[in-house]
């Protein structure tokens, strides 16, 4: 039968005025339906590498992709059965909800969901919705490698497991497997920019002009793309032209060809994912070193990283970026030399600016087992101390403290946070969550209805909430937690509150 394009939700963005209808579903902005024929038009012959002029399909049954996974419940520690009865699309909608800005302790505890093979929801399909939204959320953190890793293991067979590879290997460079999948399998994607591009890369110039001119006589190609595949397939001619004024929502697909034409686009502003881009060796020291600070607090990619990069030379100037790299640098001096006089002041230094950008948490996954063995003043010993309660150490290295908050977050870390009055409100409903000995009624029912999963992600959003300061919410998801057998991040998430919080 004569094929038709497919509308799939796919990870582009037009820019001001072209973009499409969103997802509901979708964990990123730039996740958009892509571009379909008018009902009734079929689609047109193009070459045949561009296009099939004709394709059988046949209807099979296809296993979930919801299932699949990079690590089993064993490793993961999670129940197999941790989706029981709620359903794909509300799963799909709780995932959508949580953001990169979630506390350490929630995200991590988000990655083992996410890459867990688990028991597929009851309502799972071939279309494999809970998985989609698995990937967007990995891929909304800038967490590519494990996103395309679940994307490879799935198989590509639908143009949305296809939309989401192709994006995820633009971001990263790697797109030449996946345009030659498209080269072989036209019908994955219905975005003749990707088919122009990939023949392209693939060399086949001809069949990339030809493809791009029916495209472009048939209106499925927008004007700002147009007018970029026509400098990609023939740069020369535009020599000494002014540069396009990209989208302010560029595509992967657009940001990859203007990168090709020698006019990058800044990554800042953009969704975390193309921060990736900006950790190839090609790119600038500075502009590598401010990617992996956005991706380590993402947890996108490991402190030692980050540490790598600011350590690989000299600061170039100072302010910004420059003053954490010499902070940095000035710290591991001072730890090797073990002279406290040295190492409290640029201890100090240190936690004060990574505390600008939100990088404790970094600061001491690297440094503070190096620090809790020095004999430190008092000021800079306390902040060694609360340090080691921000890495998995925390219950072997807690220790009484000096100060009536530095005693609550040490009986925190044994579990025991009733033990010690509470220094402030955040503190108190901290310890109510504690005393509390069974899930809290507003999630107690989706634990009675064996949808233990989905009150796992509401629990991570009313853990944000608390940290804003909704209290009651706060303490009630402590409850859940623990009641729940989430002790471990219990804790750290309580303490990463009180830590991290200047009203802690």
């Amino acid at each position: 039968m004569r094929a038709r394009l497919i509308a799939f939700p796919l990870a582009l963005a037009l820019g001001a005025g072209a973009a499409q209808a969103q997802d509901p579903l979708a964990a990123i902005d730039w996740l958009r339906d892509g571009l379909s024929l008018p009902s009734g038009i079929e689609e047109a012959p193009v070459t045949d590498t561009a296009a099939p002029a004709n394709i059988d399909v046949t209807a099979i049954d296809r296993p979930s992709p919801d299932a699949v996974g990079l690590l089993p419940s064993g490793v993961t520690g999670l129940p197999d059965d941790l989706w029981g009865r709620s359903a794909a699309s509300d799963l799909a909608r709780r995932l959508a909800g949580l953001g990169p800005g979630l506390l350490p302790e929630m995200r991590r505890l988000l990655f083992r969901v996410l890459v867990s093979e688990l028991r597929p929801p009851a309502d799972s399909g071939p279309e494999g919705l809970l998985f989609l939204a698995r990937v967007d959320t990995l891929i909304a953190f800038g967490a590519l490698d494990p996103a395309k890793a679940l994307l490879e293991r799935a198989g590509t067979e639908t143009p949305e497991s296809f939309a989401r590879l192709f994006d995820a290997a633009l971001l990263t460079g790697t797109e030449n497997d996946a345009c030659d999948t498209l080269r072989r399998r036209p019908e994955l994607s219905s975005d003749y920019t990707a088919r122009v591009f990939c023949l392209a890369r693939g060399g086949d110039w001809d069949a990339a002009a030809l493809t791009l001119e029916v495209a472009r006589a048939l209106d499925f190609i927008p004007i700002f793309e147009d007018a970029l595949l026509t400098r990609f397939l023939d740069p020369v001619l535009f020599e000494g032209v002014p540069p396009l004024v990209p989208p302010e929502s560029p595509s992967p697909l657009v940001f990859r060809m203007s990168d090709a034409l020698g006019d990058p686009i800044p990554t800042a502003r953009l969704p975390l994912a193309f921060a990736q881009s900006d950790l190839r060796e090609s790119r600038g020291w500075k502009a590598q070193i401010e990617a992996a600070e956005r991706l380590a607090r993402s947890g996108a990619v490991p402190a030692n990283r980050l540490l790598g990069l600011y350590t690989q030379r000299q600061a170039a100037a100072s302010g910004g970026v420059w003053d954490r790299v010499i902070a940095v640098q000035q710290l591991e001096a001072a730890l090797d030399s073990r002279d406290p006089a040295r190492v409290a002041p640029a201890l100090a230094e240190a936690w004060r600016t990574m505390a600008g950008i939100g990088l404790e948490p970094v600061l001491a996954e690297l440094f503070a087992p190096r620090v809790a063995g020095l004999t430190l003043p008092p000021e800079a010993s306390a902040l060694a101390f609360r340090m080691t309660l921000l890495t998995d150490d925390f219950v072997d290295t807690a220790r009484s403290g000096a100060s009536e908050a530095d005693r609550f977050l040490a009986a925190l870390a044994q579990g025991r946070p009733g033990d010690v009055a509470a220094p402030n409100p955040t503190a108190g409903a901290i310890a109510d969550g504690f005393r509390m000995t069974s899930a809290p009624a507003r999630l107690d029912g989706l634990i009675q209805d064996n949808r233990l999963g989905e009150a796992l992600l509401r629990a991570m959003d009313l853990i944000e909430n608390g940290a804003r300061g909704d209290l009651d919410e706060l303490t009630d998801a402590l409850a859940f937690l623990r009641a729940t057998g989430f002790e471990t991040s219990a804790r750290r998430v309580a303490l990463e509150i009180l830590i991290l919080d200047p009203r802690g």
